[in-house]
């Protein structure tokens, strides 16, 4: 590691310098664009950058995104679906946040654990860090360890993905405790990389109550104050609003934060987010951020991508024929905790040129009487990923109601598990068939954990994680689907499907 950055800092004999460089970093080789929220979280970061990048991207540009979130866990992968969204698994394994998934979805890339850092993960490796005398006897402290630590994180995420620029969402909102720190060391990486290689973005939000019936800056404008009193400059801000920002709001903004008119823009709502990119390409933000950062030498427009996007959003936009899709499960108060699920259908709707309706069904208190009147009217159901033994029946209860009804039907992970106890208890006549995780006595455990899961004390971080290669049977349903009989797949479980009972359920797995 080198710890100097040649012109930034000049090192007396007592001083107070830390700042770790990965080996064979270089300042002005990447770019970094920083995206922060005042106002309120839930704005949009993680979208926002995605689809700025999505630009930079098509512009032939390489990016690469990454998201530090403040809380102390390790990762997400102990979060409650209802208080934090939906866990987005990478191939790695590595439980992160659902704005990764966005990353993902918007690049058409794999990213890693090196695009995710929590407050909890740094410390972690800070404290080991500690233990093992890396610090040189120092009292270890937020400046400048924590915040030397956290720019060691972002360049070597620079480094290892050789992008020319690297978005970073700081997750929450100007002023939280927690994310205090993280925002100290962009300012840090501003100062120290130098202004024409740092873009801050700051998103906020314009209020329009609809008893005004006007749309109101003033919380805008004391949050970008907050991040001013910070030492972040912002470059750039993104008013998110439910309808277009007037020019006088922005002007505003423009003259209270001392950012250029012209670099105000507005991100308003939009019918699907894969409208946001030409939203703010016809904003010009884009141009105006290659300019700021001096990319205009590296601009080598991918005309194949662009054509490709460009079809995909006009699919969008085309009228579909409607049809009606139940997701079953005991998370439907809180959306996000499918995103994941939401966005694929969103997607293989646009592909098949048909607009997917979702049918919200709560599985909690579903009995069997209650299932026809909540299903006949769906051309399809969904009983998506969950843990543990609440709304379970009211899941089996639906594939029963598909398996009788021929209706198409699709398990995902704990849904597949529920279709496996139903197929034994109601074809194969294993009355009482379960998972042992949800009754460990049942006399017909078809669904048991993982023999290397038995013994462990812990759960964070050890289910059978990220994506593996998957053999699929041929002349099945699933062959047909795939087009193809070796896949990857990403995988969160402690269940599986019992070897033992394979010469009974294989029926349902090859039934076709």
């Amino acid at each position: 590691m080198n710890y100097v950055l040649d012109g930034v800092s000049h090192k007396t004999d007592d001083h107070e310098y830390y700042n770790p460089i990965p080996e064979g970093y270089q300042i002005g080789k990447t770019k970094f664009i920083i995206v922060s929220g005042t106002v309120m979280s839930g704005l949009g970061k993680g979208i926002f950058a995605a689809s700025l990048a999505k630009l930079l991207q098509l512009k032939g540009l390489k990016v690469t995104c990454m998201k530090f979130d403040g809380y102390l866990n390790q990762d997400a992968g102990t979060l409650n679906p209802f208080r934090h969204g939906e866990v987005f698994v990478l191939d790695d394994g590595t439980e992160s946040d659902m704005d990764l998934g966005t990353y993902e979805r918007f690049l058409n890339q794999n990213i890693t654990k090196n695009n995710y850092l929590t407050g909890g993960k740094l410390f972690h490796q800070i404290l080991s860090r500690e233990r093992k005398g890396n610090y040189l006897g120092r009292d270890v402290q937020f400046i400048p360890h924590v915040t030397g630590d956290i720019k060691r994180f972002v360049r070597n995420l620079a480094l290892t993905s050789g992008a020319d620029v690297v978005f970073v969402e700081i997750g929450g909102t100007v002023g939280d405790i927690e994310n205090n720190y993280f925002i100290e060391a962009m300012r840090e990486l501003t100062y120290e990389e130098g202004k024409n290689n740092v873009c801050q973005v700051a998103l906020t939000y314009i209020l329009s109550p609809g008893f005004l019936g006007e749309q109101k800056s003033k919380a805008a404008q004391l949050g970008l104050r907050t991040l001013m009193a910070m030492g972040i400059q912002p470059d750039v801000v993104a008013c998110r609003c439910d309808s277009p920002v007037l020019d006088k709001v922005r002007e505003k903004i423009s003259l209270s934060a001392n950012v250029p008119f012209e670099r105000v823009v507005s991100v308003h709502d939009c019918d699907s987010i894969y409208l946001i990119p030409d939203l703010l390409e016809s904003s010009r933000i884009d141009e105006r951020i290659i300019d700021l950062l001096g990319l205009r030498y590296k601009i080598n427009h991918n005309y194949v991508l662009r054509d490709e996007w460009n079809n995909y959003v006009q699919k969008i936009l085309l009228p579909k024929k409607e049809i009606l899709v139940a997701i079953t499960g005991k998370y439907t108060s809180l959306r996000d905790s499918y995103a994941s699920i939401l966005k694929a259908l969103e997607h293989a709707g646009t592909h098949q040129g048909r607009k997917i309706n979702i049918k919200w069904v709560d599985t909690t208190e579903l009995n069997e009487q209650e299932v026809t009147k909540e299903l006949q009217d769906v051309q399809g159901i969904i009983v998506p990923g969950a843990f543990g033994s609440r709304g379970s029946e009211g899941k089996i209860n639906c594939i029963k109601y598909a398996r009788e009804h021929k209706l198409p039907y699709l398990g995902l992970c704990y849904g597949f598990q529920m279709a496996v106890i139903e197929f034994a208890r109601n074809v194969c006549g294993l009355t009482g068939a379960n998972s042992t995780e949800i009754n460990p006595e049942t006399l017909y455990p078809v669904i048991d954990i993982l023999p290397e899961q038995k013994n462990l004390d812990s759960l964070g971080g050890n289910m059978r994680l990220g994506g593996h290669n998957v053999e699929i049977k041929a002349n099945t349903k699933a062959a047909e689907l795939y087009g193809s009989l070796n896949v990857r797949e990403r995988f969160r479980h402690r269940w599986e499907c019992n070897p033992q009972y394979l010469c009974c359920v294989g029926q349902l797995i090859l039934s076709n």
